[in-house]
């Protein structure tokens, strides 16, 4: 798999650099490459208590993107996945401790453990104040005698480096991360593994599966569930939490574990938002990627019980802009339509058999969703099937509410449904065309006279032509031989929709954007969905 990389051996160092030259923070790193990997403020007050953590590289923002005011004093690198070593722990110490002493914060994996402990034992012998807490708040195993350091180690940063920062003592900040340590909770879920450069990926996670309880580091979950929706998949995270979870108001932090796009991780913030525990969540930080495993396709939910000894620390201000801060849990508030938007509803009227054929179209468009998706994504995004199917739901559910028996006002029923419930350009090509249509039939004109009026004024509003392929190439034809009947329509849309495979130089829509090579043998999918639709009818 290709990746943004240079070369495996550099890819830490190269990051490092990239963070520091970016952030919004003063920061610096030791002169140690490759060896010592050490990020730092550039102004340390060694009269406050320094927070140095730090691990195995692939999670970032953590830990190097949470150096800076009110969060980490140093973050300490080491390569993918892989603990740094004795020497950059105690590198990362020195550079930043002071007379108030130093608290190590380190996540629960062996190699972590080890090198940060010896350190903190090296700093003592050279007389500094050094503490270490263990962030064990991974409860995916629970028979598991050294639960795993994962997101949740993140609120210890936060609360701990507010107290830091207002001058409190080594033993304060110790103890309330302590306390941090024994209430925080965090649990993941993953559709697929991460990618580790240079290494061949592992294809555990069949499709149609995601994995439940996963770590950070690429290891495999407690458990394969099936996967059907963002709310089941949140559900089940939920379901995992819901017993270590004590009544009253918690903290919610939803991570990204690297993979999921913005708009996923929306989605499952309104399914927390909709979930049984909405209740006792009252803040919430993220979505956001904050403890990621590489590109992992997965999130994890973390949750830590509000206590009014957190509260300030938690609203504290930082410099790091990875931290995204936290917000209250709110429902969406919802405001009517402004005047001249609310649609006007038409008059109902029924008609037995109009009504059976508009249901007959709607059907034939929803069926086609998965060829005309998988036609698409030989030229476009793949989802030309689904919006035609979302359109089609969303009509047929309207059928009651139209004015069926009369033509005129159907058409234009027909356009209003269509303009607010059918994306993209296709969408409102499809209003223009029905609105058309309907001025055409209130001056008299046939059904076949009154839709080709329709197609005229799509070609004059979105400038394309038989030729430039599009669904006009399916769709003049199939009007032109309407009036033959469905048989003649239906050859004619597809003769047409066939002929957009030769046409390797588009005008217009989407495929101008692409090359001949890209265009060549497939058919236009909008061509190519007039056609199913025209052949369809026909046949039944």
């Amino acid at each position: 798999m290709n990746q943004f990389i240079n070369t495996r051996e550099s890819l830490v160092t190269d990051a490092i650099d990239g963070v520091i030259g970016t952030s919004n923070e003063p920061l610096a790193r030791l002169d140690g490459y490759p060896h010592i990997k050490v990020v730092v403020r550039a102004s340390i007050n060694r009269e406050q208590v320094a927070l140095v953590s730090g691990g195995g590289s692939g999670h970032e923002p953590a830990h190097a993107g949470f150096v800076g005011t009110g969060l980490l004093t140093a973050a300490v690198c080491g390569e993918v996945f892989a603990s740094p070593s004795v020497d950059a722990v105690l590198a990362g110490i020195l550079a930043s401790t002071g007379p108030a002493g130093c608290l190590l914060i380190v996540k629960n994996y062996t190699g972590d453990r080890l090198n940060f402990g010896l350190a903190a034992e090296r700093a003592r012998t050279l007389g500094l104040k050094v503490n270490m807490v263990i962030v064990d708040d991974d409860i995916a195993l629970p028979d598991l005698p050294q639960a795993r350091g994962v997101a949740g180690t993140l609120f210890v940063h936060k609360i701990a480096g507010a107290l830091a920062e207002a001058g409190k003592d080594l033993d304060e900040v110790t103890r309330v991360a302590e306390q941090v340590i024994g209430q925080v909770s965090t649990i993941g879920m993953s559709l697929d593994t991460c990618t580790i450069p240079g290494a061949q990926k592992e294809q555990r996670i069949a499709d149609g599966m995601a994995e439940l309880g996963l770590g950070i580091h690429g290891e495999a979950g407690i458990e394969q569930i099936s996967f059907s929706t963002a709310r089941d998949a949140m559900q089940q995270v939920i379901n995992k939490l819901k017993p270590v979870m004590a009544d009253g108001p918690h903290y919610a932090l939803l991570n990204n574990l690297g993979g999921a796009t913005p708009l996923e991780m929306a989605i499952l913030a309104r399914e927390l938002l909709q979930s049984d525990i909405s209740g006792n969540i009252q803040y919430l930080t993220g979505p956001a990627p904050l403890m990621t495993s590489l590109d992992m396709r997965g999130f994890s939910l973390s949750v830590l019980p509000v206590n009014t000894g957190y509260e300030a620390a938690m609203e504290a201000p930082v410099g790091p802009v990875a931290w995204p801060g936290i917000v209250h849990l709110t429902s969406p508030a919802v405001l009517p339509l402004p005047d001249g938007l609310a649609p006007i509803k038409p008059v109902p009227s029924a008609h037995t058999e109009r009504k059976a054929f508009l249901a007959q179209c709607c059907d034939i468009l929803i069926d086609t969703e998965s060829v005309l998706n998988k036609l698409d994504a030989q030229s476009g995004d793949g989802d030309t099937g689904t919006t035609l199917k979302t359109a089609a739901l969303a009509m047929k559910q309207s059928l009651d509410s139209l004015p069926l028996a009369d033509t005129t006002q159907l058409y234009r029923a027909i356009g209003a449904e269509l303009s607010q419930t059918m994306g993209g350009s296709s969408g409102v090509l499809l209003a223009i065309f029905f609105t058309a249509a309907g001025d055409a039939a209130a001056s008299g004109q046939s059904m076949s006279g009154a839709l080709r009026s329709g197609l005229q004024r799509i070609q004059e509003v979105g400038g394309a032509n038989p030729g430039d392929r599009t669904m006009i190439d399916a769709l003049q034809p199939a009007l032109d031989a309407l009036d033959q009947g469905l048989d003649a329509a239906g050859m004619a849309a597809r003769a047409g929709a066939d002929h957009t495979a030769e046409i390797v130089s588009a005008k217009a829509g989407r495929a101008s954007y692409l090359s001949a090579e890209q265009l060549k043998g497939h058919n236009d999918p909008g061509a190519e969905a007039v056609a199913l639709l025209f052949e369809a009818l026909a046949k039944r």
